[in-house]
Order: structure tokens, then sequence, then C-alpha cells
């Protein structure tokens, strides 16, 4: 799918160039707190260690609050759907912004540097603009891997093409746990869907597959997938069919939730073929 709309470029411009701004003030706050003491809450049993789940950081909070008010300024008519932040000032609106302060929060707090800071935004339910700050990349740095649709992928402002090495003949695709399966490419497992978004948009993954991701997780990756000439797939009835976008015209995209695979069309068109549905 590519998302065809009426959009004036230079409000889609707009809307990349605060996507960007949004991402790397996440990613400045994350570094400055990397390493610290900070205060920790789970969604699970306190008392019960085995059942501690969802971490969330004091970070993921200060991250939520500064995006409520740079978005209130520029765009306080647009909703924002997030982990922690739900704010639909028009619900129904036909923007909305899906935002994750923090995706891979377990990883952040152990001091594992795979994370990342995701901004997506979507035009009545498709993703038409992502930015993704990444805790590293292709060039082993951190930055923002960033587009808008009707243009190319970009890394930190500079456009960025996808070149595979035709002599590696076994590559890498992201997926959420082992699979016995022999398949033309080799699992891995980061902790952080937008992570693996940004991979396979860069060419560094595949393809990846996620069972239930939040739309938070993967709308801004979405949006860098199709930049890149990838193909997104979503399974539907136990089906793997083409993906659509988050939400059909009028319908709330917060309560997206469907398995999700986004990556090159042919390793696309294996993974589905290998899949026994799912219900």
């Amino acid at each position: 799918m590519t998302p065809e709309t009426d959009l004036d470029p230079a409000f889609l411009a707009d809307l990349e160039l605060l996507a960007v701004e949004l991402a790397q003030l996440g990613g400045n706050e994350i570094k400055a707190a990397l390493g610290g003491m900070l205060r920790i809450r789970y969604k699970g049993l306190e008392d019960d260690p085995l059942r501690l789940t969802d971490p969330v950081s004091e970070v993921d909070g200060r991250v939520e609050e500064m995006i409520r008010e740079h978005l209130a300024r520029k765009f306080p008519e647009h909703d924002i759907i997030g982990e922690e932040m739900d704010h639909r000032p028009g619900r129904g609106h036909d923007f909305a912004w899906a935002v994750d302060p923090i995706d891979g929060t377990a990883n952040f707090i152990n001091g594992f540097p795979l994370f990342a800071s995701c901004v997506g935004v979507l035009y009545r339910g498709r993703p038409v603009a992502g930015a993704l700050w990444c805790s590293t990349s292709h060039a082993l740095e951190a930055g923002v891997y960033h587009a808008v649709v009707g243009r190319d992928l970009r890394f930190n402002g500079a456009p960025l093409a996808a070149h595979g090495n035709p002599a590696v003949r076994r590559r890498l695709g992201g997926e959420p746990h082992a699979s016995r399966q022999r398949l033309s490419w080799d699992g891995r497992k980061t902790g952080s869907a937008a992570i693996e978004c940004a991979f396979v948009a860069a060419g560094l993954l595949d393809m990846a597959w996620f069972e239930q991701p939040n739309i938070w997780d993967v709308a801004g990756g979405a949006a860098l997938a199709l930049a890149s000439g990838r193909q997104i797939l979503e399974q539907r009835g136990g089906v793997w069919q083409p993906f659509e976008g988050f939400a059909a015209d009028g319908a709330d995209p917060g309560a997206w939730r469907a398995p999700l695979a986004l990556g090159r069309a042919p390793v696309l068109e294996e993974f589905a073929s290998s899949q026994a549905p799912a219900y």
C-alpha cells in the first residue's frame, strides 16, 4: 500500500520536520538519563517479580509531556495516541500522532543499547510521515530515520538508499521469538519493534514481523518502510493480506491491534506462505 492523499507537499514537509524534532527530543532525553538512577514502575503485580510487566521510566513521562506541549502549540486540533498518552481534542480528526517516548524500555532501563523514540503521523488511519530516533543505526551512531509520503527515506536529513551486499546469501529478519522453521534468513529479536521497523527500511533486516504490536510502536516505522519501497502485510481472519491502514475512515486507529509484517516483497511472500493461520 502506498498512501495517496491530496495533502499539500509543504504541509507534509512541516509534518515531517515536527516528527523529526519530537523524535530527536525523545532521543536527547534518553541519552541524558542513560545509566542514571531512574524511577521505574511496572504495570504488573509489584509484589510478584515473575509478573512484573511493561516497565515505564520517569523519562517516558517527561518526554510524553514535552511532546504534548509541542503538538498543542503546532497542531492543537490533532489527536495523540500513545501507551502513556491518549489526547483526543477532536476525536475522529483526520490527523493523529502515534507516539512512544521510549520503545524498548526494558532494554533502556537495563542499559542494553537497543531502543528508540517513535513518532508516526496518520492521515485517516494511513501512515504518511514517521521519525524514529534510534540508539544505533547502519552508521553505528544514534540518529533519526525519517520519511514522509512521496519522498525517500532519510537519516539525520541525508537521503538513505538501502543497498545489500550480493555476497551475503543469508540475510536477517526480525522475529518476536525463536523460530524452528527453516527460512531463507536468520531470525533476530531486538526487544524494540521500532528499531526493527527502522532497520527494515534501511535494509539492515530483510523483514520483521510482530504478533500483536501497538500502533504507537509501528506507525512511524510503517511510514519509513513504505518510503523505502518495502511492503506491509497485516493478518486478518488468520490470513496475511496487504496492509491498508490502521483504521478505516471514521474508525479509531487507537483500537488497532493485529499481526503485522514488513519487508521486501519476495521475503514477505515466503514468510506468509510459511505461516499457519493464527486465530
